[in-house]
């Protein structure tokens, strides 16, 4: 299978995505109380009662000083002013990372501070203010249930949210950079959340049971939900990091191979990043790895449905399905530093499963459409070759072609692909590619014959039949250990192959079998006389060929034996079946059945010596020599019906003829021979073919 490294760190001039979970994108405008109620703030504040502020609120890091630089003043620079009214502006220190001295800590230990104090605090990212801050809001809240008037409490109640503004903005900043911060910095802005959302719960059970009297002089600022916020922010860390261009990818490589590159890479290391850095740190209602998994698993998915809305190219296709079906949730959710993390998260699928399948079925489609080209040019290539008498290769002294190589690699490569992505989706491939290599061997064998007619007086043409002849052997083997399963594979697959080599095996013994006919019908002109010198005759042609077929591969050489031992079987049957040879007395028909017995042993024994296994053409010869020699019907009744079990198409026809030769049995007798063959012995069909090749008349 495809594994995440060819991705993450095999492919050419691939480089880690660097900064890994940085935050370091902008901030998003956080949410603000209205217009209304900071112009409602200015006009009940009183400039008395404050002191001299920063000239201007402060950003987070010096890009966002910048930036505030250049921005017009916001609804929360005017909630601000209640600060500065009437006042001289000055300097503000920076808020990255304050130092956190003692002496900086003016009435933090105390009493609760002022306003301008815990400001003061604020603006210097002195996160410890939050809990003042939340004490004068319960005595704002004391006050307004005292029966203080709605002037004072608006007034009071602006400064407060004023200073919850900029705490909230000072701890979302820390968490949206939580690997920038201070280890105690940014526990202290996780108390700071889990403090408000503790107050959240108090204050909507206090409303539910209407325990906070007099409060409604006071606009609604709970629940202020900022574990919420918090998950905002993720989302909106997520989107910055997976959005960020990829960097310029490697050669060959499409713009969606990069892209799909980036996200899987950003992905994995910002998860593992949260895994190992941020989960010891976090308090565990946050669900910090669930939280950030969600955010990275739904803009990711974002991702992918755009891409998916448009015309992809096959390749990318196919690197779709395989992100989204196997690399994402199994070497990236599945991977050993994030399985255990994320095994109770319900993160779902990239893609919804509609999607997928249609995806699958243009993949399944336009491979095998692919597949089947790539084969028709290698076979048309290999045509070509024929055409041109080239000489076919050589490998440890066997005509050989790559073609058989060829194509099963086409294959084989069609069906990986689609394993890759999921072991379904390469079963289903399988099937598709099995019917298209079986159309690609009936082509191959429809090719194969036409070069056998029409390329017979090629130079090369011996030695390219042999060449695919031996391809049979490649086919067969890698159909056999690969798609053993299929219930019937020979019916389709094999049999082209089948037919290919016997057409071969007849073209290269072609020359043969006309050479040794006349020296066959010797048998019946010299009327059976020294039948062993014309056998010997014809072992001895047999010989002087066979290095002819000596570049077969072995077991190809051996069945090529065996069609040379039935065709002398065969030809040698039908000498005996001629009806010209009459013997009268049994002397003669003994003579006769020791000639045949004879010869048979000469003919095993040299077709065996030079490999051939067709055994069960042994007992044909020595059978019908022994119907010969026996005198008494019943006897040769017998072995007639054995006869008639090992050969099945041994017909009446064949059995007339042989006994033709036994001259001195009356037609009654004959008859009675004959009728055992109605006897149905239970013999199947035969498996082979000897006597169905013969021809009486």
């Amino acid at each position: 299978m495809l594994k995440m490294m060819t991705f993450f760190q095999g492919l050419p001039g691939q480089q880690s995505v660097p900064g890994t979970l940085n935050f370091s994108g902008s901030p998003q405008k956080l949410p603000s109380i209205s217009e209304s109620e900071s112009e409602a703030s200015m006009s009940e504040a009183s400039s008395e009662d404050l002191v001299p502020p920063p000239e201007a609120v402060v950003a987070p890091d010096q890009e966002q000083q910048e930036a505030a630089k250049k921005k017009k003043p916001t609804v929360l620079s005017n909630m601000f002013s209640i600060f500065t009214k009437g006042k001289k502006k000055r300097g503000q220190p920076s808020l990255v990372e304050p130092p956190l001295v003692p002496e900086s800590k003016p009435g933090l230990d105390g009493p609760i501070p002022t306003v301008e104090e815990l400001k003061a605090a604020l603006e210097q990212g002195r996160l410890e203010a939050a809990r003042p801050l939340l004490m004068l809001e319960q005595e704002l809240a004391a006050a307004a249930a005292g029966g203080a008037s709605e002037e004072e409490l608006v007034r009071r109640q602006s400064k407060v949210e004023a200073l919850y503004v900029l705490l909230r903005d000072q701890v979302l900043g820390v968490l949206r950079r939580p690997l920038e911060a201070a280890p105690e910095r940014l526990r202290q802005a996780l108390a700071v959340v889990a403090e408000q959302e503790r107050e959240d719960r108090q204050a909507v059970a206090a409303a539910a049971t209407a325990e906070a009297p007099g409060a409604a002089a006071l606009a609604a600022t709970r629940p202020r939900r900022w574990l919420q916020l918090w998950r905002s922010v993720v989302a909106e860390v997520a989107a910055e990091r997976l959005d960020t261009r990829p960097a310029a990818g490697a050669e060959g490589r499409s713009e969606a191979e990069s892209i799909f590159q980036h996200l899987g890479c950003t992905v994995k290391e910002d998860l593992e990043a949260v895994v190992e850095r941020l989960k010891p740190l976090f308090p565990a209602e946050f669900g910090v790895v669930a939280t950030y998994a969600e955010s990275y698993h739904q803009h990711f998915a974002a991702h992918l449905a755009s891409m998916a809305q448009f015309e992809l190219c096959e390749r990318d296709t196919y690197l779709l399905l395989l992100w989204v079906q196997n690399l994402y949730p199994n070497d990236i959710l599945n991977s050993p530093k994030l399985a255990e993390e994320l095994q109770d998260v319900s993160l779902g699928s990239l893609l919804p499963p509609k999607q997928i399948r249609l995806l699958e079925a243009t993949f399944l489609s336009s491979e095998a459409a692919n597949v089947k080209e790539l084969m028709a040019r290698a076979l048309e290539m290999e045509s070509q070759h024929w055409a041109q008498d080239v000489a076919p290769l050589r490998l440890d002294g066997h005509c050989h072609s790559e073609l058989a190589i060829d194509i099963i690699q086409i294959v084989s490569q069609g069906q990986a692909k689609a394993e890759n992505i999921t072991p379904d989706l390469g079963t289903q491939m399988k099937q598709v590619l099995l019917v298209e290599l079986s159309a690609l061997l009936r082509s191959y064998q429809r090719a194969f014959d036409e070069f056998l007619e029409r390329g017979k007086q090629l130079r090369n043409y011996r030695a390219n039949i042999i060449a695919n002849i031996n391809n049979c052997l490649s086919f067969r083997t890698s159909m056999e250990q690969k798609w053993q399963i299929l219930q019937d594979p020979r019916s389709y697959l094999l049999d082209p192959l089948s037919e290919l080599k016997v057409h071969g095996f007849d073209a290269l013994l072609q020359n043969l079998f006309v050479d040794l006919k006349p020296l066959f019908k010797r048998f019946t002109q010299t009327r059976w006389a020294a039948p062993e010198e014309t056998l010997e005759e014809i072992i001895g042609t047999v010989e002087g060929r066979l290095p002819e077929f000596s570049e077969l591969h072995d077991c190809f050489r051996e069945e090529l034996l065996e069609a040379v031992h039935l065709h002398l079987v065969k030809e040698y049957i039908i000498r005996l079946s001629k009806r010209r040879l009459v013997l009268k007395t049994a002397e003669q028909q003994q003579q006769l059945a020791r000639h045949i017995l004879a010869n048979a042993s000469v003919i095993q024994d040299f077709c065996t010596k030079n490999g051939s296994t067709a055994t069960w053409l042994n007992p044909a010869l020595p059978t019908l020599a022994e119907i010969i020699r026996l005198q008494d019907p019943s006897a040769i009744k017998i072995e007639v019906a054995t006869y008639a079990t090992w050969y099945p198409d041994f017909s009446k026809g064949h059995l007339n003829a042989i006994l033709a030769i036994k001259g001195n049995l009356t037609n009654s007798e004959v008859k009675s021979i004959r009728n055992i063959l109605d006897i149905n012995t239970g013999a199947q069909q035969p498996s082979r073919s000897l006597f169905s090749l013969i021809k009486v008349g």
